[in-house]
């Protein structure tokens, strides 16, 4: 049994951009409110939680919190430089959760790394008026995809 959604339980907690920014991120100079990949770094306690709600309700596997954790997506945020740390950290949280609540129940429990799309595509143009444009290449992608899969793979 797999977990169910991050994103909608990270919502059901009403987090305000402070709570995103957290202490490190205070003075980051863009809105990081949405970057629930960031929450790893910033309220690591409640994505255990969520982790652990849905282990000890009965899933055999969790999800990092990492669908949109490649240095493309992060762009938009100006967090790209934290991908690796976010991946890997997001992994731990997983694999704690999952292994207190397997010490707790003697039933195992896994982790499995997520890796959602990008909000780029070599599949189509971003313009209308030039549809042979690409706003990235493929080399790209996989660089942005290997760095976040060193961090899933080394937490």
């Amino acid at each position: 049994i797999l977990d169910g959604a991050m994103g909608t339980m990270i919502q059901s907690y009403n987090l305000s951009e402070e709570d995103f920014r957290g202490e490190e991120f205070k003075n980051h100079p863009k809105p990081l409110r949405g970057n629930n990949d960031l929450l790893c770094l910033t309220q690591p306690d409640i994505i255990y939680e969520i982790h652990k709600g849905y282990l000890e309700a009965g899933a055999d596997f969790t999800e990092t919190n990492t669908f949109n954790g490649t240095s493309i997506s992060h762009s938009d945020y100006g967090t790209q430089h934290l991908v690796y740390r976010i991946n890997k950290t997001a992994a731990q949280i997983a694999r704690k959760a999952a292994l207190d609540v397997q010490n707790a129940t003697g039933i195992p429990r896994y982790v499995i790394g997520a890796i959602g799309p990008t909000n780029r595509t070599l599949s189509v143009s971003p313009s209308v008026e030039h549809p042979d444009f690409r706003n990235i290449t493929f080399d790209e992608l996989v660089d942005s995809y290997s760095e976040q899969c060193r961090g899933l793979l080394d937490g």
